[in-house]
């Protein structure tokens, strides 16, 4: 049984300390209804005082954020750096259509002219086509769906709340219609289940008919209370799998053996439907063509 519980925030975006390609997050829900039972944010429950294992179940929503958006954004301090929308926790969850926050934390977007990232599990994200399409009008702003299998056996055990894999695929084509950049997120790759030839050239040939600007593949790492949440599913449902993925995350990440087979497999389906590896390359592009997006990154790759 799903728990809303409505808090409220000090600030909306939070300055990331690491290299990436964007330098805040935003996130306006704590915990994620969608279940995959490979999260990599369930340890953030622990700061809530709230059970991780019912981080499905325990949903914090940030009633103000709006507000608080509001006065990052229109500070003269605020340099329109890229910001993720989304990075903990899925935005557009089913959480989103009872508290429909992101209209308003677009129209900000919008009136500030500050550029985001948005990935998401859910095609709930159409609801706000055209506040999308303008603000990509306006500045960058990236569309991604996590897809992690076609098989949707599979598919809804790991992400049992999710939508159908076909359904985002759907998402990203409609918003190729824009300017937004789009991009398939095949993360993570679960060794054993969804890493065979079959399941990555059916993802890429449905990512080639969605036209998406580029494809981003990542295999599963486990830390904290995730490997336990994993491997609990993992010896309920696929008790087979259970020995040889112990053997391989003997650590957090797989080893470098199984990964460079792997991508050696990935590159040449990727290759064969000549899609784009490349994140940061529409970002990249629209720096030249001399929209207003700031990235700390590229003030050391473009010099």
């Amino acid at each position: 049984m799903v728990a809303y519980t409505e808090m409220t925030c000090s600030v909306a975006c939070n300055k990331l300390k690491r290299k990436v390609p964007f330098a805040w997050d935003l996130n306006i829900y704590r915990g994620c209804e969608h279940g995959c039972k490979y999260c990599y944010a369930i340890y953030s429950h622990d700061y809530l005082n709230s059970d991780s294992g019912k981080y499905s179940e325990d949903i914090y929503v940030k009633t103000n954020i709006v507000d608080q958006l509001e006065k990052q954004l229109s500070s003269p301090s605020w340099k329109r750096e890229v910001v993720n929308i989304g990075g903990v926790t899925d935005s557009y969850q089913p959480a989103e259509e009872v508290y429909k926050l992101m209209p308003d934390i677009l129209r900000l977007m919008i009136k500030y002219k500050t550029p985001c990232i948005i990935s998401t599990k859910s095609d709930l994200i159409l609801r706000d086509f055209d506040l999308i399409d303008e603000l990509s009008r306006i500045t960058y702003i990236n569309v991604a769906a996590t897809i992690t299998c076609m098989d949707e056996t599979i598919r809804q055990q790991i992400e049992p709340n999710g939508v159908p894999s076909l359904r985002r695929f759907a998402m990203l084509k409609e918003f190729s219609k824009t300017n937004a950049s789009t991009g398939l997120h095949f993360m993570p790759i679960i060794p054993y289940l969804t890493d065979n030839r079959d399941n990555v050239d059916t993802l890429y040939a449905a990512a080639q008919e969605s036209k998406v600007s580029y494809v981003l593949p990542g295999v599963l790492y486990l830390r904290g209370n995730t490997r336990g949440v994993f491997f609990n599913f993992i010896r309920s449902a696929y008790p087979e799998l259970f020995e040889p993925l112990q053997a391989l995350y003997k650590k957090g990440g797989a080893p470098k053996e199984y990964k460079d087979s792997l991508y050696g497999m990935v590159n040449e389906l990727k290759a064969k439907y000549q899609l784009s590896g490349s994140y940061i390359a529409p970002q990249k592009e629209k720096l030249k063509q001399g929209e207003p997006v700031q990235l700390s990154l590229f003030d050391e790759e473009m010099q």
